[in-house]
């Protein structure tokens, strides 16, 4: 439930900001893409989705101007999808939207408080990956 309220104001600061035609699955590409790009194929298995609907995904950000496909380094018929300055000022905006909800949430908690919650949900992701690669961020649409 915490998950969501929070989720649900970052999205509602994120829309006044502008950036009311994103969802969170946007941001989860974004956050796969922002470090010089990936395949769709690529994509798919970072976000735990077909390569269908990352490639949907993929042509829907490109409509928004969020996301452009370039030749691949390795050439060939794969693309890059990498991500356009629009899509960085987005991510800009997205964390300082972030940071500011932490800073709030640390006034009403206390930063100690914050700083153990912290602590305790890093020692449960690490304990049910067993200590290894994160799982897709499988996004909820």
């Amino acid at each position: 439930m915490a998950f969501q309220l929070l989720l649900g104001e970052f999205n509602g600061r994120l829309a006044e900001a502008g950036y009311g035609d994103l969802r969170p699955v946007h941001g989860m590409a974004f956050q796969v893409l922002r470090d010089g790009g990936a395949t769709s194929s690529e994509l798919a298995e970072r976000l735990g989705v077909t390569k269908q609907a990352a490639g949907q995904i993929v042509d829907d950000l490109e409509r928004r101007g969020y996301v452009r496909r370039e030749a691949h380094p390795a050439g060939g018929r794969r693309r890059l999808v990498v991500l356009t300055g629009k899509a960085h000022e987005h991510l800009s905006v997205a964390g300082r939207t972030l940071h500011a909800l932490e800073a709030e949430l640390a006034e009403h908690v206390g930063e100690r408080d914050l700083t153990a919650l912290r602590t305790e949900l890093a020692r449960v992701i690490t304990e049910l990956t067993d200590g290894g690669a994160l799982p897709p961020l499988r996004p909820l649409w």
